[in-house]
């Protein structure tokens, strides 16, 4: 059964992995890959709960906001995530449980025990960590999409959240320098998913 791949895209708010995650959606269709786009928090129940975080984030407690994470997770894992590696397909996903482990270990959370927790959930191939300086992030949030900042974007907590990204170290991170241009950025992605193609083609 030919095996897909699950690439993540990890990173604080404003490193424009989001951008990227498309292009790399396109180049790969050009190539004749099947591509799954997805993102977490889902636009499912659980997720639709998390988003509503968002705007207000004193709502729940920590614990709470971390299950919603947890059980959004699983649901994700079981209808799109499973399935389409199962099927040999390039699942794209922004955000996975780094985040979590980034984001809710801001939190006072250890960042060590919320990855333990997501034991049921494929580590992924290849983990694109994409870093500017938070304060970067945050300009382009505002200047740069005329947003304002969610409960989840604040400087302080962003400082943490980079500090835990920055301390995580698996064998499939590849750290990736959000500062340059779309299109350096975009090199950098590249180099490190040719590699995981020529492994595809070769399975076929």
């Amino acid at each position: 059964m030919n095996k897909g791949l699950l690439i993540v895209f990890e990173g604080i708010d404003g490193t424009g992995k989001s951008t990227q995650m498309s292009l790399l959606a396109s180049y790969l269709k050009k190539k004749g890959f099947t591509v799954i786009e997805t993102r977490e928090p889902t636009n499912g129940k659980f997720g639709r709960q998390i988003r509503a975080l968002y705007t207000n984030r004193r709502g729940v407690s920590r614990e709470q906001e971390l299950e919603l994470f947890l059980a959004d997770r699983q649901e994700h894992v079981h209808t799109v995530l499973t399935p389409g590696l199962q099927d040999g397909n390039i699942i794209l996903c922004d955000r996975y449980f780094l985040s979590t482990a980034a984001y809710q270990g801001a939190v006072g959370f250890s960042p060590a025990e919320i990855i333990e927790k997501n034991i049921f959930a494929p580590p992924p191939d290849l983990a694109l960590l994409f870093y500017v300086p938070p304060k970067i992030g945050i300009e382009r949030i505002t200047a740069g999409r005329g947003d304002t900042l969610n409960d989840f974007e604040q400087e302080a907590s962003l400082q943490k959240v980079a500090a835990i990204f920055d301390s995580l170290e698996f064998p499939y991170i590849r750290r990736i320098d959000a500062t340059g241009s779309i299109e350096s950025i975009q090199k950098s992605v590249l180099l490190a998913v040719t590699p995981l193609l020529r492994h595809m083609n070769h399975n076929e």
